[in-house]
């Protein structure tokens, strides 16, 4: 009896529904690292030189001083950035992105807005995203190119110039990284919220199903 038990959750858990692939959660959970480790260095480094009137607590910053900060923000940055040409390839080539981001459309993150605010939005099929799910892991992806190029155009505003000049110059560049960041901050937050409401998702990042 008990080895039949056995079997059939064995069979069970076999034919449950692969939600997440294994690249999928493997880069995830690199990308949520390398991200941050970069956060938190990143405030670090704007403690350094405050674009406006407050800066980060050093219990929640990273390095322990601009040097020390700059050198796990350029670690990080590498990380994330080669974890994220990875993500985007394989996002493309396996067909992910247009099947789990495609078609979105206003009326549907309307509908779907409203479903959420009165608590009648369905997360019974993981593998399937909502509009709303659709519109903010697009401009996810948006803003970590975006952040991605505002950095290296900081960087090197000298090298990349051309890159630092599309910016609006290297003050404006400092900026626009800044909302990008704060941006990505807020987009953690939910996801974050949003996992802990629907535990099975977060169960599906971790063992894909």
């Amino acid at each position: 009896m008990s080895s039949l038990s056995v079997s059939d959750a064995h069979n069970a858990f076999a034919a449950a529904k692969i939600i997440q692939p294994v690249w999928v959660r493997l880069l995830h959970w690199i990308n949520a690292v390398a991200i941050i480790l970069m956060i938190m260095s990143g405030w670090q480094v704007y403690n350094a030189s405050p674009l406006f009137a407050f800066k980060f607590s050093h219990s929640i910053t990273l390095g322990g001083w601009l040097g020390g900060a700059l050198l796990w923000h350029f670690a990080a940055m590498w990380l994330l950035v080669v974890n994220g040409l990875i993500y985007l390839a394989l996002g493309f080539v396996t067909g992910r992105f247009a099947n789990k981001l495609l078609p979105v459309t206003p009326s549907g993150v309307i509908a779907d807005v409203k479903a959420a605010l009165t608590f009648g939005l369905s997360h019974d099929d993981l593998s399937k995203y909502n509009n709303v799910q659709k519109l903010l892991y697009t401009g996810i992806i948006v803003v970590g190119i975006v952040i991605v190029l505002s950095g290296l155009s900081i960087w090197k505003p000298v090298q990349l110039q051309y890159l630092t000049a599309l910016f609006g110059g290297y003050d404006i560049a400092r900026y626009v990284h800044f909302i990008c960041m704060s941006a990505i901050v807020v987009f953690l937050a939910v996801h974050v919220a949003l996992a802990l409401l629907v535990p099975k998702s977060l169960r599906a990042m971790i063992i894909g199903r």
